[in-house]
């Protein structure tokens, strides 16, 4: 199997390590597990003493079934028995496409997004149709041209909602006009959701799998719950088809997910509202910082993300992305990520939902930057 390098994770891969400022990072900012249990309440010690007399066998299979009620706390009316844990988002994603996508499916996939979305399903033989997002159309999806793209026949329709790296969020009327278009061609609806929650505004953001008998959600305890290092995600869908696929498929390639991992994440979605809570504060706040800093910046222009973690400021400097971010970072300090990463030119994802001085002091090292070059 022939993949293209995974262009985004090859550059935090090589830089994010020896960074000063690293305002690349899309998680909401880590917690550690002192941490979790301050906020949650819970007795640690009592906590660990359990978990340190379990013996280390694979744990349950299909997964830990308070991690899957509290997987299922996060939508309406999902079932334990329709979420299957795996490795991230990350996993979730390859597995799902190792488990639906065959050579010569025909797959749509909105860009700029992760490029799992896209560039797996072509790995495996798939003819896949990209449906570009737009800046003048506030990075949105166009229902029209989907209709157009799908036409021929499609398997497989892939979202990013909200979207990695721009932070548009798709409303819920657009959303059913995707779906409409997914039921008429008889096509699986994939939603990237690892963002899904954090909004700017209060409200209730609807998954996939609550508009559409064949939608499939994936999701993750690393960017909205600030626990990446549990390495655990999931898949979500109402269709028993597409969860007797992953599971024939988990059978080979992920058998369980760590009991340890599943353990923790069940803790911290006992307590969903609170992570939830402090997540919203920290990307509310920081994007208040990240808006007024583009609006004070004559080089520098965005569309406003109204969700998620990112966002993609673009510059008008003659420099390519590659160029313009590797010079920054060795010059000052600043750790962004460079447009083409996405395929996008002379811009850069921020992410801002790390520490607020992080975020300051990184934008400040930009500035400076930008004063040099501009």
């Amino acid at each position: 199997m022939e993949i293209k390098p995974f262009l985004v994770e090859e550059w935090m891969n090589q830089y994010e390590v020896g960074a000063k400022y690293n305002i690349a990072e899309t998680c909401v900012n880590s917690v550690s597990l002192d941490e979790l249990f301050a906020l949650t309440g819970e007795d640690k010690g009592a906590f660990l003493d359990a978990l340190c007399e379990r013996r280390l066998t694979y744990g349950d299979i299909f997964g830990l079934p308070a991690f899957k009620d509290g997987v299922c706390s996060l939508y309406r009316g999902l079932k334990p028995d329709q979420v299957l844990p795996t490795h991230g988002a990350a996993g979730a994603n390859h597995h799902l496409f190792y488990s639906l996508v065959e050579p010569r499916d025909t797959v749509i996939s909105v860009q700029p997004t992760y490029q799992q979305l896209y560039s797996i399903p072509a790995s495996l033989g798939a003819q896949v149709i990209p449906l570009p997002l737009r800046a003048e159309n506030g990075y949105l999806p166009d229902p029209t041209e989907l209709e157009r793209l799908a036409q021929g026949g499609v398997k497989l329709i892939c979202l990013n909602n909200p979207n990695n790296p721009t932070g548009a969020l798709m409303p819920e009327s657009l959303l059913k006009e995707i779906v409409s278009i997914a039921r008429k061609h008889g096509a699986y609806l994939l939603c990237d959701e690892v963002y899904r929650h954090l909004t700017q505004e209060d409200g209730y953001s609807p998954s996939i799998v609550e508009l559409y008998e064949k939608g499939i959600s994936i999701s993750s305890m690393s960017k909205v719950f600030s626990l990446a290092g549990v390495r655990l995600g999931w898949i979500a869908s109402k269709d028993q088809g597409v969860l007797e696929e992953c599971r024939i498929h988990r059978d080979y390639d992920l058998i369980s997910c760590g009991m340890l991992d599943e353990a923790v994440a069940a803790l911290a979605l006992k307590h969903s509202g609170k992570l939830l809570e402090r997540s919203r504060r920290i990307v509310r706040e920081n994007l208040a910082i990240l808006d007024a800093w583009v609006q004070g910046e004559p080089h520098l222009s965005y569309v406003k993300p109204q969700a998620g973690t990112t966002a993609l400021v673009s510059y008008d400097l003659d420099i390519p992305s590659y160029d313009f971010c590797k010079e920054m970072y060795h010059a000052t300090g600043a750790f962004v990520t460079p447009g083409a990463c996405f395929e996008q030119e002379h811009c850069m994802r921020i992410g801002y939902a790390c520490s607020k001085e992080t975020l300051e002091q990184g934008l400040k090292a930009v500035s400076a930057f930008l004063a040099v070059k501009g």
